[in-house]
């Protein structure tokens, strides 16, 4: 929830400037950045339109709402990408809450599944595959093909426990919680990500768990006045702890979180990331935690990870503050090969760009970059880097909203309802504001939770769906993105798990170099397209394309076409896919 106004100052002292922070700055040297790449081109006009009505998604988040301030009203929900019946056309889940002993709707709350019917509208097929999971408080989504059988199975996170449903391949998903041992009993998860830790070609699974709340334990937060009661400042509770799943390839899987060493450190788990930060082949966890040190394992490949968030340089701020981390996402910003860190916090603190260093340090970039202080007023919440004008670099989009529906009593210039944010990357990681420029949709205001980014018209443009807490969400449909040209690429395992999650890609189109990872989590509670994007701008061909799976294996691919979605399969190549290009509609 993080320390998001001054009515918390009172409740907990702010993370202060630690030991190991300065070490790290002692021990990070003189980390030489290579010679700066050409800029960005110019801007091309994009708009994000509001499509949701048009597409029929009739969906409405209910946060549960109650003068007891309970603590699970402010956090919102994720959503989430999944071709759940592999017909080349994204579909789109929606995580719901549930009533509660102090809430009782008028209507049963559920989750929701929306098939894309390939037209510019989706059909709400909840019911029919089994996923509502009604009566369940859930708080995020995470998307991968545990079993390897070629059908993406969809793992929700929540309150008291996590369901994992497998696809059944058939339209169907079936809750096989219990049997395959993920069911995070007793805990509040919240962010959760697939990945192959120990490249054994299957996806093993890390939970972010919260913190230690509960109605009974709900205290009294903010000043007692009628109408200032707040949420809490998570110092008030103790953390939960981290949690990794091995799978074991029978569909069950056994928990390792003590034994690999992510689960010894108490943790207050918002937002995930699993990448190779260090680029030795091996994926890494980078957990973005709230008013607590941020996390950052990295795979020592023998099944267990060292923790360097605090030599590291990504445990705090600059100022070595630990803040109010929300989302977090990371790429390869400026060019170098190596992925950055970004990571959202709530109003009054600053959203923090890491910089590689390609020696395991990170430095903070925040102001180097351009991205200061812009955002000082806005809550943080989730966030992806993505490029959404197609120009060869990744930009930053951020979802924000307060996590106080009374801010105004506090700070009268914050509001609860924020506009979304988009940093567009300049080139070589330079950034520059340029939201008001997306449309009137994209800059409405909402109390943004979760979001998920893809292609769901297969337009070659990368699309945005936002679940806005107590609210509608949004479908903002990228127009104009496709000015510029593009690439798509599916990855397809074979030795390597079947998502080829934990590959490194690297494009070469007419000189300009660019490079992707198949990463696991990122934002916050939400799950993306896990179709790997290339922007080109005015660039008309692709030299190379050269994959490096988790096997080890490396396919080259030369001369490819250009402003089509690609299935590329381990060992083979190209191979035949099929991805409808949808007619707009709205």
């Amino acid at each position: 929830m993080g320390k998001h106004n001054s009515a918390f100052a009172a409740l907990a002292a702010a993370g202060s400037l630690s030991a190991a922070v300065l070490l790290h700055a002692a021990l990070r040297g003189a980390a030489r950045r290579p010679e700066p790449p050409p800029p960005a081109s110019n801007p091309i006009a994009v708009h994000f339109t509001d499509v949701r009505q048009a597409a029929g998604i009739t969906f409405r988040h209910d946060a549960t709402m109650s003068a007891n301030k309970e603590y699970l009203e402010t956090m919102g929900n994720g959503v989430g990408w999944i071709d759940y019946d592999q017909d080349g056309l994204m579909d789109l889940y929606f995580v719901q809450s549930a009533a509660t002993d102090w809430y009782k709707p008028s209507h049963p709350l559920r989750s929701a599944l929306y098939h894309n019917n390939g037209d510019g509208t989706f059909t709400d097929v909840t019911e029919r595959a089994g996923v509502g999971a009604a009566g369940f408080y859930g708080q995020g989504v995470a998307v991968g093909d545990y079993d390897n059988d070629g059908y993406p199975d969809l793992l929700v996170t929540g309150y008291g426990h996590a369901i994992l449903f497998h696809n059944n391949g058939d339209g169907t998903f079936t809750d096989v919680t219990a049997r395959a041992g993920v069911a995070d009993e007793g805990n509040w998860s919240t962010s959760a990500g697939w990945f192959d830790y120990d490249k054994d070609g299957y996806l093993d699974l890390v939970i972010c768990n919260y913190i230690q709340w509960s109605p009974q334990n709900n205290i009294w937060c903010g000043e007692h006045k009628p109408g200032y009661r707040a949420y809490c400042h998570p110092d008030n509770y103790r953390g939960e702890k981290l949690k990794l799943y091995h799978n074991n390839h029978d569909g069950t899987f056994t928990d390792v979180s003590d034994a690999s060493g992510v689960g010894k450190p108490e943790a207050k788990g918002m937002g995930v990331v699993l990448a190779d930060f260090n680029n030795d082949g091996w994926p890494d966890i980078m957990v973005a935690n709230d008013t607590w040190p941020n996390f950052l394992f990295l795979n020592n490949h023998d099944g267990t990870f060292r923790d360097v968030s605090m030599i590291s340089g990504v445990a705090a701020s600059e100022d070595g503050k630990y803040e109010a981390g929300m989302g977090v996402d990371a790429a390869d910003v400026d060019g170098d090969g190596w992925p950055d860190i970004y990571i959202t916090h709530l109003d009054f603190e600053l959203n923090r760009l890491y910089h590689n260093n390609h020696d395991e340090s990170f430095d903070d970039d925040t102001f180097a970059s351009g991205l200061g202080n812009q955002a000082i007023l806005l809550s943080g919440v989730s966030a992806k880097m993505f490029d959404y004008d197609n120009d060869g670099w990744v930009d930053i989009f951020q979802a924000n909203g307060s996590m106080l529906d009374n801010i105004n009593l506090y700070h009268k210039e914050v509001p609860w309802k924020q506009p979304k944010l988009m940093f567009r990357n300049l080139g070589g990681g330079k950034f520059a504001k340029v939201s008001d420029q997306l449309g009137a949709d994209f800059m409405k205001p909402t109390v943004g939770r979760g979001s998920a980014v893809a292609d769901f018209d297969n337009d070659g443009d990368l699309d945005i769906a936002v679940s806005n807490s107590n609210d509608f969400p949004q479908l903002l449909r990228n127009d104009g993105g496709n000015s510029n040209h593009w690439l798509e690429i599916k990855l397809v395992g074979v030795k390597s798990n079947r998502d080829g999650r934990g590959a490194a890609l690297k494009l070469t189109s007419e000189g300009f170099v660019q490079y992707r990872q198949a990463q696991g989590g990122m934002g916050y509670m939400s799950a993306h397209d896990p179709r790997i994007h290339f922007g080109l701008g005015s660039r008309k061909s692709v030299d190379s394309l050269e994959i490096t799976w988790p096997s080890g294996i490396v396919d080259k691919l030369s001369n490819l076409p250009i402003d089509e979605i690609l299935t590329v399969k381990e060992g083979e190549g190209i191979v035949p896919g099929r991805f409808p290009r949808v007619k707009p509609q709205g």
